[in-house]
């Protein structure tokens, strides 16, 4: 690590995550001494399919041995059949796809999109969200600590508190391009909006003439027990951003998918947009797998079934120990345990490796610790990992008034 990120080792050991993965299969992570390891963190929503499976892994074989990349001179069948799906299978008229590697991507093509074909500059984003790192998505994030090195950024965001419908209606005007928003919160800490929020943004968006962009690359492909996070109030965005789930775990990829409107522009300059490996054959064959098996298997539907038994069991260690869990929350298996002091999560998650379980924070708010396993994690792995939690919300009550001494 010395030769890429020393810091970040230096913050893996202390985890108890200084572990070098070799291999996995389904929701089990294998490090190089071969001990096993329950994926409760999912990639942060990349291993919705769990890790290398046989479909998907299937697709790409076959694609790679017929053509990896594009030349980007013909016409690419894998793009558009996976164009055509996700054409299909998004709400409404969302119709029109732009591929590219990451969700970071996704999400400032979004931007650009929503200025282009509107003609306005200004976009509202939300308090605690993230959307990605690079310039133009990391000023739609909302969390200073990384924005504060790189200032100054991209002009003409503003942010409002999340779920809050009248601060949003109080920033809102004919000078706004878009409201960018995760239905959920990921980052944040799992933040879940008030039932019809989405409905009231989009409601609001049309009344000044603003697009919505969905930002559903971590809620999106069956995470949240829905198909999307957007059909939870039934809304059909105007932009919506795609990544994480869509490369089945096995690839990356992300889209933009845009209703027809939003193209307008694009078709007149199709090339006003580009991306030298965005939607190469391999990355859409696995897509188009990862797809097809979340929809043909309706997968969400699981993701609910399974999310509440594994929220029911997280509530029962916070009705055990109230001094160090202060809520459970989320939707299907987005679920966040919110902790009552921030340094208990360098107890518990080292305690949780070292039973064999790797979790992870959230970077918004790193005192949530985030349950995000494979839609196809089998119940008896949920038991597991609920009683390891368990272990280590023992030990750090075990350690709490020595960390916290003038705690009451």
């Amino acid at each position: 690590m010395d030769a890429v990120n020393p810091g970040l080792a230096r913050v893996l050991k202390f985890a108890r995550l200084d572990r070098v993965e070799v291999e996995a299969n389904g929701s089990i992570i294998v490090d190089d001494e071969g001990r096993e390891f329950i994926d409760c963190a999912g990639g942060y929503g990349v291993f919705t399919l769990g890790h290398r499976h046989p479909e998907v892994i299937a697709a790409v074989r076959e694609q790679l041995e017929a053509m990896p990349l594009a030349s980007k001179l013909f016409l690419n069948k894998p793009l558009a059949d996976l164009a055509a799906l996700l054409a299909e299978v998004t709400p409404g008229d969302l119709q029109y796809s732009f591929f590219v590697n990451s969700g970071a991507e996704a999400v400032e093509n979004a931007i650009k999109l929503a200025r282009m074909s509107t003609g306005r500059q200004e976009l509202i984003a939300t308090e605690g969200a993230f959307h990605g790192k690079t310039l133009g998505a990391l000023s739609a994030s909302g969390r200073s600590l990384f924005r504060r090195p790189f200032e100054p950024l991209v002009p003409g965001f503003m942010h409002v508190a999340f779920g809050d419908i009248d601060r949003l209606k109080r920033a809102a005007s004919t000078k706004t391009a878009a409201v960018i928003l995760e239905p959920i919160q990921g980052e944040g800490g799992v933040q879940v909006p008030p039932s019809g929020y989405l409905a009231q943004v989009r409601e609001l968006c049309d009344s000044v003439g603003a697009l919505l962009i969905a930002d559903e690359i971590q809620t999106g492909l069956g995470r949240t027990g829905t198909l999307f996070g957007v059909d939870r109030d039934g809304v059909v965005p105007d932009l919506m951003t795609l990544g994480k789930a869509l490369g089945g775990g096995v690839m990356p990829i992300a889209a933009v998918v845009g209703r027809p409107d939003t193209w307008s522009e694009f078709n007149k300059n199709p090339l006003v947009l580009t991306s030298t490996f965005g939607g190469n054959p391999l990355a859409c064959a696995a897509a188009i797998a990862a797809v097809t098996v979340i929809t043909r298997e309706r997968l969400w539907e699981r993701a609910e079934k399974i999310g509440a038994a594994l929220k029911r069991g997280l509530e029962d260690v916070m009705a055990r120990f109230p001094r160090i869990i202060r809520d459970v929350r989320g939707a299907g298996l987005l679920i966040g345990v919110e902790l009552s002091h921030e340094g208990l999560g360098g107890v518990i998650v080292p305690e949780m490796a070292r039973n064999g379980v790797a979790a992870g924070y959230t970077l918004n708010l790193p005192k949530v610790i985030r349950f995000e396993p494979s839609l196809l994690i089998d119940e008896v792995l949920v038991d597991r990992l609920i009683d390891v939690f368990a272990a280590g919300a023992e030990e750090a009550e075990r350690l709490f008034d020595k960390m916290f001494p003038d705690d009451e």
